[in-house]
């Protein structure tokens, strides 16, 4: 039996800061992350809280079309 599309789906997640700094040319680059979900569970876009190595705090990082 063949699985239509898969459950879990592979995301990135950007800084939000980041981006908004980087027309300003304030940082020096953009932090990312890769993780997975469930795309039953959550339909909508994934924001999480991580450490971003640029900012040196920990700020909201958003999902991001591949």
């Amino acid at each position: 039996m063949a699985k239509g599309k898969d459950v879990r789906v592979t995301v990135i997640l950007e800084c939000t800061s980041c981006v908004q700094n980087s027309v300003n040319k304030a940082s020096t680059g953009i932090s990312r992350y890769i993780t997975q979900k469930n795309r039953h569970n959550t339909p909508n876009r994934l924001e999480l809280r991580k450490f971003c190595p640029y900012c040196s705090k920990q700020k909201i990082h958003g999902e991001i079309k591949k």
